[in-house]
């Protein structure tokens, strides 16, 4: 158990929670390396067939927690070998087993490219993402990033140039997640969806979704996922101003 996430083994799959709801489960570096840590752990076990990634609390993601970044005195993980959102990516991107998204109530910014990370994305009615960083003027590396694999040109310029919420519905017609389904059943329909793909023999979802990373041409995950120099404080100090 990490001291931001939490991983649950069920029968046949797992589920990786962030718990940081008193934040609305925002990511901090010590959090993107505890879901890191996890997946890692999780996609070499045999009897793990998928994934659900979600969080505490009824909130999926809020994005980078600024005001964690900005704290003052820094917080004790501050400049530390801890974690880092971008090694978190290149972890799910390359992860054995299928990663199911409980996307509830929002997911914004990196919240956005965290739910666009998983292979099935089950969004409440009333959830939105929202991909807002044109209102900061940010880039959007990660997003632009799961974008190119899993949708068009022209649904990643609607999303990000436009800032706004689009709810659970909308994604679906987007083909940005699998299902809509009534708030209160988002967990409830993940972990259906994973004992289902458990009940399949061991290690078939494992075979299938190789294929299917496989279709991404894509041979260097370093090399896919940018690196660049952080702008994440002056963002912080645009916000708060």
């Amino acid at each position: 158990m990490g001291e931001f996430s939490t991983i649950e083994r069920c029968d046949g799959w797992a589920e990786i929670v962030i718990n940081r709801p008193e934040r609305r489960n925002s990511l901090i570096p010590p959090l993107a390396g505890e879901i890191t840590e996890a997946i890692h752990t999780l996609q070499d076990e045999d009897e793990i067939a998928s994934i659900i990634l979600r969080g505490e609390g009824g909130y999926f993601c809020s994005g980078i927690d600024l005001k964690a970044l900005q704290q003052d005195p820094p917080p004790v993980w501050a400049g530390k070998e801890v974690g880092d959102v971008r090694s978190m990516h290149i972890a799910l991107f390359s992860c054995k087993k299928p990663i199911i998204g409980a996307f509830e109530k929002f997911g914004i910014n990196a919240g956005a490219a965290l739910a666009f990370a998983c292979d099935i994305l089950i969004a409440g009615e009333t959830a939105f993402l929202q991909i807002g960083e044109i209102q900061q003027g940010a880039n959007i590396p990660m997003n632009a990033a799961w974008m190119k694999i899993k949708s068009t040109e022209i649904v990643l310029s609607r999303l990000a140039l436009y800032g706004d919420r689009v709810p659970g519905p909308e994604l679906v017609k987007l083909g940005l997640a699998t299902e809509c389904v009534a708030d209160d059943e988002v967990v409830n329909r993940c972990r259906e969806i994973a004992e289902r793909i458990a009940s399949f023999p061991r290690g078939a979802s494992a075979n299938i979704i190789e294929s299917i990373r496989g279709l991404r041409n894509i041979d260097d995950p370093d090399a896919f996922f940018p690196k660049r120099s952080s702008n994440a404080l002056l963002t912080a100090a645009q916000v708060k101003g």
